[in-house]
């Protein structure tokens, strides 16, 4: 009984380990710096200035291709 049992444990596939959550290993720099500042803000509290950043980052970025959107067409105008 306990060969037979030992062969079917050989023959089915081992289950893989699958990474959990934003854990895992990542090749992509980008991502991987990401995980790195959301860390940091998990262990920084509930300050928000992570978030606050990234508001503002998102906001001049919009400003800015406003500001070149509106320069194009007057250019294109011209």
């Amino acid at each position: 009984m306990k060969n037979i049992i030992n062969f079917i444990r050989k023959i089915l596939p081992k289950e893989i380990i699958k990474p959990v959550g934003r854990w895992k290993i990542e090749n992509c720099n980008v991502k991987t710096n990401n995980k790195v500042d959301l860390s940091n803000e998990d262990h920084c509290g509930p300050c928000g200035q992570y978030a606050l950043e990234k508001i503002e980052l998102k906001n001049k970025n919009s400003h800015t291709q406003v500001i070149q959107t509106v320069l194009t067409e007057a250019n294109r105008a011209k």
